[in-house]
């Protein structure tokens, strides 16, 4: 198994989501990518063998698999520069099949944009809403009403909740178990939790317990997911690009950029630098 580690949308080299890409002749049993994911130690590993049209990608985290992940992919698409050169790869996941796009960059590193699955989104059910907000000690009061609370879809389901101010992100804190219930319950991959600076700058935080992780620092399928939502609400109802800053309350500042078209439903484009760690 070769194995890479690579920090996905890092800002200057530095900070994003540390992620682990291994190439396989063949696709490994479940227990052994789940093992190999949980000694690599990261939020996600990518695990990926050649076929006749791409590569075959399936994404483990420390104690589960994961229908998508974006980070990932970045960091696949820059590891898939670094041995065969820059251009579009087709991916092959376990529910759709995307593109990643490796480009080189000035400084002799790699950066890459992927095309996720198709998104959706619809209202969270109140039970749900209540009780989440409830354990990160939110009220209604918290809560950015332009944006309701929203299950929103981009590959893997994330429960998206608009704050109404950057202290309360900073301020974020949840009960680990009982937040991992509930998102296990309502089929959730993550809690995406944002903030709007302006039109088209978000700051986002991104609990993970469901992979074993209290927090992503940067989550290119929820930043997905989000651009979906944002297009079905009418905040970007013709389409356009935001940026996403994540990580930075953790000390591993991550940048996205998300392009999102004007179609409902169809496809979104995220991009970031890359570095390889180590």
């Amino acid at each position: 198994m070769d194995v890479s580690r690579i920090a996905a949308f890092s800002e200057n080299n530095a900070g994003g989501n540390p992620a682990g890409v291994a190439f396989v002749e063949a696709m490994p049993p479940d227990a052994e990518m789940l093992k190999t994911a949980a000694e690599i130690g990261y939020s996600e590993t990518a695990f990926l063998t050649r076929t006749s049209e791409g590569w075959r990608v399936r994404y483990f985290a420390p104690e589960t698999e994961v229908p998508f992940c974006g980070h990932a992919t970045i960091a696949t698409g820059a590891a898939l520069g670094q041995r065969f050169g820059a251009g579009t790869y087709k991916l092959e996941l376990n529910d759709a099949n995307i593109t990643v796009e490796a480009e080189a960059t000035a400084d002799g590193g790699w950066g890459a944009a992927l095309q996720s699955p198709k998104t959706w989104s619809k209202p969270a059910p109140e039970e749900l809403k209540k009780a989440v907000l409830a354990a990160f000690g939110l009220t209604a009061g918290d809560l950015d009403t332009r944006l309701p609370v929203t299950i929103a879809n981009g590959g893997a389901s994330h429960l998206v909740i608009a704050l109404a101010s950057r202290s309360s992100l900073a301020d974020m804190s949840y009960p680990y178990e009982e937040v991992k219930s509930l998102m296990t319950s309502a089929g959730l991959t993550t809690i995406s939790l944002i903030w709007a600076e302006n039109d088209r700058r978000f700051h986002a935080r991104n609990p993970f317990p469901v992979g074993g992780v209290y927090e992503d620092p940067a989550t290119g399928a929820a930043a997905a997911a989000l651009g979906g939502f944002l297009r079905d609400n009418g905040w970007l109802k013709d389409g356009g690009t935001i940026e996403i800053l994540q990580g930075h309350d953790m000390g591993a500042p991550s940048a996205l950029t998300v392009t999102v078209g004007p179609t409902k439903g169809e496809s979104v484009r995220v991009a970031g630098g890359t570095h390889v760690i180590g």
